[in-house]
């Protein structure tokens, strides 16, 4: 049987140990238009700021493709499935056969138009790690930086250059930095925090205009620059399962099992839609460790085995200069918050679960709130007030904590 996976990063590499956990005998062919190794895209900032470097981003070592046996195809573009004759293909009119496919495309970055920015010379965005080579080449110590959007793409950059350049300006039409994942507090105890590093922030405006290397703002701000980068967010890569008729939403939608609504081909990652059970509705979860998960479920399916991908939640676990914040889930509830210092904790429970939650700051054991949201495990079987001030295992009832010990399901 031959298996083609489409793209190359963690839900490839998902599909890939899903499949040889379950099978060493079917051949797998991944093809993907970047042509490095696979690596962690969320890596790219700290190669910019110097805390790592192409080596250590690898998200699997050096032998992986070999220790896997996989057929890498880097470096190539897949421009169409032709579904009926079971087969892709390549840019450069190459062809690939396959029995199972799946389609692991990612994102790509939301450029919007701005009147002038094709006029502009120095101008990025920041989702690749050809994107973070090309815009550390044109860095120089006397730079002013523009960034367009205070979104966690827009914000990573910021980390990765300020040490570079001579001054970072982020404009963002929202009211606040992360708007989609932080409320107003939690929103304004980080900004503080970046602030610090000398980062200016113009919320509530965005570039009405580029005017050479000045950008003219929406509210008649002028702003010079030497470069600029666009972070104002992504947009999946859904094209090749469109155009053959696949069932698309805003991503590919698809089921418990990573199938699409196409025989034969799957779709893991960036670019497809999962059930999120804190809002009961599916929607893109653009997530390192989901997009694995994924990608796992459609490797084991694929050759006959079975771990269906059906505890999806939104969860991001990032830094800006070492300063730390962890979300899960929704924040559709009752809140309870804590506030100490530069910390900052915001639960949110709903018919008797815990939905969703904010850490800043002190983010040791969220691992126990996610394992709440995950495992919609209710609160009235645990010593939830303990653990909203002190999350340990020993605040469970006695029953649920023996299964977590024992690591029942």
């Amino acid at each position: 049987m031959n298996i083609v996976i489409i793209g190359n990063s963690a839900a490839a590499v998902g599909c890939i140990e899903g499949i040889r956990k379950n099978n060493q005998e079917v051949n797998i062919t991944v093809i993907s238009n970047e042509p490095h190794h696979t690596y962690s895209r969320p890596l790219i900032s700290y190669l910019l700021y110097g805390k790592t470097d192409e080596q250590r981003m690898k998200y699997r070592p050096d032998s992986f493709y070999d220790d896997n046996r996989v057929t890498a195809m880097l470096g190539k573009r897949v421009v169409r499935i032709d579904k009926d004759q079971k087969k892709v293909e390549l840019d450069d009119g190459q062809t690939v056969p396959y029995d199972k496919l799946l389609v692991a495309t990612g994102s790509k970055p939301f450029v919007p138009p701005m009147k002038g920015l094709e006029n502009v010379q120095k101008k990025f965005t920041f989702m690749t790690l050809n994107d973070a080579k090309a815009l550390e080449a044109a860095l120089f110590p006397e730079a002013s930086v523009l960034v367009v959007g205070a979104g966690l793409i827009g914000l990573k950059c910021v980390e990765g250059i300020r040490d570079k350049v001579s001054s970072v300006t982020v404009v963002d039409m929202a009211d606040r930095i992360l708007p989609s994942i932080l409320d107003a507090e939690g929103s304004a105890l980080v900004q503080k925090s970046i602030e610090q590093k000398g980062v200016r922030f113009i919320l509530s405006n965005s570039v009405k205009e580029f005017q050479g290397n000045t950008a003219l703002l929406t509210n008649d701000e002028m702003l010079h620059f030497d470069i600029v980068v666009v972070a104002v967010g992504v947009r999946p890569n859904v094209e090749l399962v469109k155009e053959i008729g696949g069932n698309v939403n805003r991503g590919i939608v698809t089921d418990e099992c990573c199938h699409t609504s196409i025989p034969d081909i799957y779709a893991a990652g960036d670019c497809s839609e999962s059930y999120d059970i804190t809002v009961n509705q599916h929607r893109i979860l653009a997530l390192l460790p989901n997009a694995y998960m994924q990608g796992e479920s459609a490797g084991y399916d694929m050759v006959g085995a079975a771990k269906p991908y059906d505890k999806a939640i939104p969860m991001n676990a990032i830094g800006f200069f070492g300063y730390h914040v962890i979300t899960a889930g929704s924040y559709d509830g009752e809140a309870y918050v804590s506030v100490d210092g530069d910390s900052y904790k915001k639960l949110v429970v709903k018919d008797g679960l815990l939905k969703g939650y904010i850490l800043i700051g002190d983010v040791r054991r969220a691992g126990i709130y996610t394992k709440l949201i995950r495992e919609q495990i209710p609160l009235d079987t645990i010593d939830f007030e303990l653990i909203k001030e002190k999350p340990q295992l020993m605040a469970f009832a006695k029953t649920e904590r023996a299964k977590q010990l024992a690591g029942a399901k």
